[in-house]
């Protein structure tokens, strides 16, 4: 194969090497594996606890709503680090300062509606 479609040649056997290297481990963990299944190793595993009492469990909302918190949270650290050590460097001063702003004042809306929706009290 020569010209336009010698590069797609290469994406397929490299594509091919993956894929046999990865249906390769597997096989041979299948093989090498010992297989003695006890009905306690066969047992639904959850965070170490046994499993108790039906399948159905509800769970409060409130606890999405820290999950949603802890991402906004989150995803203000990793734009504000990087953005911290770009600060400084040449060319980057008042434009990275003025998106800066606009991006706190959207997490800073968040945080407000959480606090007026009483979502950040401890009771």
């Amino acid at each position: 194969m020569s010209g336009y479609f010698s590069s797609y040649g290469v994406v397929l056997a490299l594509f091919a090497i993956g894929v046999a290297i990865v249906v390769g481990a597997l096989t041979v963990n299948r093989l090498l594996r010992p297989h003695r299944p006890t009905p306690e190793k066969l047992l639904t595993y959850e965070c170490g606890v046994d499993p108790v009492g039906a399948d159905w469990a509800q769970s409060q909302v409130r606890y999405y709503v820290f999950t949603y918190l802890y991402v906004v949270f989150a995803v203000d650290a990793v734009f504000l680090f990087p953005w911290a050590t770009v600060f400084a460097a040449p060319g980057f001063g008042m434009t990275t300062l003025v998106e800066m702003f606009v991006f706190l004042g959207f997490i800073a809306l968040g945080i407000l509606y959480a606090w007026r929706k009483r979502v950040l009290a401890w009771t």
